[in-house]
């Protein structure tokens, strides 16, 4: 007796990229190996070490894109409240510290490079949808090079990463189409 087919989810849709997403985001991250961080002889930061600063850098870049859009739209703040917040804790959850302003700060390393800081953009947004939409932006691709870097951590570390990545993909979009 043949199975019916499963049910048609319409193409193009968001939804299931983003499920895809956070699906092979899990499946990295389960299949990846290692117990946590370790260092590298020299004394310098391991792979795993200046991954977890970059991380806690982008994701503080983001809440001050949040902070920098709610300050120019009012009217979103409780729109962007809960997606902010959980923004401050992934910044902590990759070792970002709390400034006495209440906003969180990554621990830096002398030796970390330079990031391409979702925090930079090249003009302030017009409306409130152009906020909307350029906020997306930044959490969709700061998903993706969390997915992408995924590979060069161990487990723990990886796991974090890939849940915080799915998080991004989540706020992507509740940015854009929960937002409708």
């Amino acid at each position: 007796m043949p199975y019916p087919p499963p049910p048609r989810i319409p193409s193009g849709t968001r939804r299931r990229s983003l499920l895809a997403s956070a699906a092979g985001a899990a499946l990295l991250a389960g299949c990846s190996s290692g117990s946590g961080d370790s260092r590298s002889t020299g004394g310098s930061p391991s792979v795993a070490e200046r991954v977890r600063a970059r991380a806690a850098r982008d994701s503080a870049g983001l809440v001050e894109r949040y902070d920098a859009a709610i300050a120019a739209f009012p009217g979103l703040a409780e729109h962007l409240a809960p997606l902010r917040a959980e923004l401050v804790r992934h910044t902590e959850a990759f070792g970002g510290v709390r400034k006495a302003t209440g906003k969180a700060s990554p621990k830096a390393h002398p030796s970390d490079s330079p990031s391409a800081s979702p925090s930079a953009s090249a003009s302030p947004p017009v409306d409130e949808k152009e906020a909307l939409t350029g906020l997306a932006a930044a959490e969709r691709a700061l998903a993706d090079s969390r997915t992408a870097a995924l590979l060069e951590v161990p487990g723990e570390l990886a796991r974090l990463m890939a849940s915080v990545a799915a998080a991004g993909a989540v706020h992507a979009f509740l940015l854009t189409e929960g937002a409708r």
